[in-house]
C-alpha cells in the first residue's frame, strides 16, 4: 500500500484533493448554466429543468418545442463560445419564494423545485440577462468556461422517473486548461476504439439481445474469465476465514420493507406476485446474509463471522442509461458481510482494505484513490451512529497511511463507506470496491449475540465488495488491456500453430501435456498458412502462439511467439509448463 504517511500529511493531502474536486465541480456546474443560457438564446420556448455537474462533466435536461439532434450541438457550441467571450460576471443571490414563483410562473418544473426547497428563499444565479434557480457554487465569470466540449444528446425523464415528462438531455464536459480537455478527448477517442462491447463481440466473450434488454449473455470464453475471477477471489476469501453462502434470488417484500430497501430503492427493484403474496427480486444480497445470521442464537465466540456470497442481483435501469457491462440490469456482486463487535471494527476494516489492495493490484491497477462517502439526505438512523461509523472508516485509513478525500452525502442509506477508485490505462477513474459500516440493519432486524457477560449485545455489520460487479469489472479489464488480457486470466492462454499437417500429431501431444498442467490451450485446426494462423491468434488476443514445424517436432521443442511479436525458440515442453504455471 506504500509508505505510511503522518496524519498531518494525510489531512493536508485530503484537503487538497477535496479543494480540487470542489473547484472542478464549480466549473462544471457553471458550464451547465452556460449551456442552458445558449439553448434559451437559440430556442427561447424551451423549458429549463435541472443541470448538475457529474463525475465526467455536466448535463442539462430540457423540454424543447423541437427535438434536439446531434447536428444542433455545433450551433449551440458556437453560441456558448460567444457567451464566454462576453466576459459576463456570474452572481448568486437569495430571492423570496413568492418572487421566484412569479419569475417561473410558466415553468412547472422550476415551480415544483421551488416548492421542495426549505425556507422562505431560494437561490438565483445570474450571468447577463440569463438567470437560473440554483443553490450556488460557480466560477466568477463566463470567460473561465472556454475549455468545453458538447458530447451528445440523450433522452431522460423528469426526476429520473419514467412515469414523468420525457425530456432531452445534452451532455458536455469542461476542464480548466486546453491541455486537460485535449487529454480527455484523446481518452474518449481511445474509449470508443477499445469499447468493451466491441471487443467483447470480436473475442466472442458476451452478447446482448433484444429478448433480454440490459441482461448480458456470457459465451464460453467470457464465462471462463468470470470463473477465473471467482476462483481467484474464492481462494483468498477462504484463507481470510470467510464462509461462502448462497441466498435466494427472490424474497418477500416484507423483508425489503424491514431492511429499508423498499423505502429507499423500490423504483430500482423488480416485483412479482406469488400466491397472493408480493415478492421482490433481490437488488442486493445483504438481507439474505442477515437471515442466515438470525437462524440461531450467536455467541461472541463466533465473531467476527465473515460471510461471502457471489450473489446475482437485478436492478431496474432505464434503457437510456444502459451501457454494456458497465450499466446492466443484472450482475453478480462479490459480497462480503461481516458481523462483529464494536471492538473488532478497526481490525476488520483494516483486513478488508488490505484484501482490496491485493486484489486490485493483482489485476494490474497500481493507481488507487480512496474516498469516504458520508451520510446522504435520505439516510436511516441517528447522527451519532453515523459519526461513529464514519470515524471508524477514516481512522482505519489514517492508520494504514492511505490518503483519502471526503465525499459529503454520498454514502449508502444505511451507512458511510470507503470507496476505492482505480485508474485505467487510458487515465479514467473507476469506482470499484467499497467497505461500509452499518449499525442500522442490526437494529432493524434485532440482531444480537451473547457477550462474555451473558448479556445480549448488538453486533455491527460491515459490507465489503472488491470487484463490486463482476460484469462491470470485466468490462473495465477489457478496456484497460484493450482486449489483450494478462496471461493468467486469458480464457485461452496458448494456441498451437503447425506449419503443415505433418506436425498435427505432435501438436496434439503438446496440447495434452499443457492441458494436463492446467494451461488453457487450443490447436489451430484450420488449413490456413502459418501467417494466417498467426494473424488469427493475434486478432483473438491469445498471449502465446506455439509454433511447431519439422525442426521443433524432431527436437521435441516449440517456438513461442508472444502477442508483442517477440519469439523464444527451442523451448522444451517441461520448460514451457514451468513458464506457464509461474505466470
Amino acid at each position: 500500500m506504500g509508505s505510511v504517511e503522518s496524519p498531518v500529511t494525510l489531512y493536508l493531502e485530503s484537503k487538497k484533493q477535496m479543494k480540487n474536486t470542489e473547484n472542478l465541480q464549480k466549473l462544471r456546474h457553471s458550464a451547465a448554466h452556460l449551456l442552458a443560457q445558449a439553448v434559451i438564446e437559440l430556442f427561447p420556448d424551451t423549458l429549463l429543468t435541472i443541470g448538475p455537474a457529474t463525475e465526467d462533466g455536466f448535463f442539462y435536461d430540457f423540454l424543447p418545442t423541437k427535438t434536439f439532434k446531434e447536428e444542433d450541438l455545433p450551433i449551440i457550441a458556437e453560441r456558448i463560445k460567444d457567451i464566454v467571450a462576453r466576459n459576463l460576471p456570474i452572481t448568486h443571490e437569495p430571492m423570496p419564494k413568492a418572487e421566484a414563483r412569479t419569475l417561473y410562473k410558466n415553468n412547472k418544473f422550476k415551480l415544483e423545485l421551488i416548492d421542495g426547497i426549505e425556507g422562505d428563499t431560494v437561490g438565483i444565479a445570474r450571468q447577463g440577462d440569463f438567470y437560473d434557480l440554483c443553490k450556488g457554487g460557480h466560477v466568477a465569470n463566463t470567460s473561465e468556461l472556454g475549455n468545453f466540449e458538447l458530447l451528445y444528446v440523450a433522452g431522460s425523464y423528469w426526476r429520473a422517473d419514467k412515469n414523468n415528462t420525457p425530456l432531452q438531455r445534452i451532455y458536455g464536459t469542461i476542464f480548466f486548461t486546453p491541455q486537460e480537455l485535449a487529454t480527455y478527448q484523446q481518452q474518449r477517442e481511445d474509449a470508443l476504439k477499445y469499447d468493451h462491447r466491441k471487443i467483447g463481440k470480436e473475442l466472442d466473450l458476451f452478447s446482448f439481445h433484444v429478448e433480454g434488454t440490459g441482461f448480458p449473455f456470457f459465451h464460453a470464453k467470457g464465462k471462463k474469465i468470470l470463473n477465473i475471477m471467482t476462483d481467484y477471489l474464492r481462494n483468498l476469501l477462504t484463507k481470510a476465514d470467510y464462509k461462502e453462502v448462497g441466498t435466494p434470488a427472490m424474497l418477500s417484500d416484507e423483508l425489503w420493507r424491514r431492511s429499508g430497501h423498499y423505502a429507499h430503492y423500490k423504483d430500482n427493484m423488480y416485483f412479482c406476485d406469488v400466491e397472493n403474496k408480493q415478492y421482490a427480486v433481490k437488488p442486493m444480497n445483504c438481507p439474505g446474509a442477515i437471515l442466515i445470521y438470525q437462524e440461531r442464537p450467536r455467541s461472541y465466540r463466533e465473531l467476527p463471522l465473515r460471510l461471502a456470497e457471489f450473489g446475482h442481483v437485478h436492478r431496474f435501469e432505464l434503457s437510456g442509461v444502459l451501457h454494456g457491462l458497465f450499466r446492466a440490469r443484472a450482475f453478480t456482486i462479490d459480497d462480503g458481510h461481516i458481523f462483529c463487535t464494536r471492538e473488532q471494527i478497526a481490525q476488520e476494516v483494516k483486513t478488508a482494505i488490505d484484501l482490496t489492495y491485493e486484489v486490485l493490484r493483482k489485476f494490474g491497477f497500481e493507481t488507487i484513490n480512496v474516498a469516504v462517502s458520508t451520510k446522504p439526505e435520505n439516510a436511516m438512523g441517528d447522527d451519532a451512529l453515523w459519526e461513529t461509523a464514519t470515524a471508524a472508516l477514516t481512522e482505519s485509513l489514517t492508520a494504514a497511511g492511505i490518503a483519502y478525500i471526503i465525499q459529503e452525502g454520498e454514502g449508502a442509506f444505511y451507512g458511510p463507506k470507503i470507496e476505492f477508485h482505480i485508474k485505467d490505462s487510458m487515465g479514467r477513474s473507476w469506482q470499484c470496491g467499497t467497505i461500509q459500516i452499518d449499525f442500522f440493519q442490526p437494529i432493524n432486524f434485532d440482531l444480537t449475540y451473547v457477550a462474555p457477560s451473558g448479556i445480549k449485545e448488538r453486533p455491527v455489520m460491515i459490507h465489503r465488495a472488491i470487484y463490486g460487479s463482476f460484469e462491470r469489472f470485466l468490462g473495465i479489464l477489457i478496456e484497460h488491456y484493450k482486449g489483450a488480457l494478462p496471461f493468467w486470466i486469458s480464457p485461452v492462454q496458448a494456441r498451437v500453430l503447425t506449419i503443415t499437417d505433418v506436425q498435427k500429431p505432435y501438436a496434439q501431444e503438446i496440447a495434452q501435456q499443457l492441458e494436463a498442467a492446467g494451461v488453457r490451450i487450443e490447436i489451430d485446426s484450420s488449413s490456413d498458412p502459418l501467417s494466417g494462423q498467426i494473424k488469427s491468434a493475434q486478432l483473438a488476443k491469445i498471449p502465446w502462439m506455439l509454433v511447431v514445424g519439422n525442426k521443433e517436432m524432431e527436437n521435441r521443442t516449440v517456438t513461442v511467439r508472444y502477442r508483442d511479436g517477440k519469439q523464444e525458440m527451442g523451448l522444451k515442453i517441461e520448460d514451457l509448463i514451468k513458464k506457464a504455471t509461474a505466470n
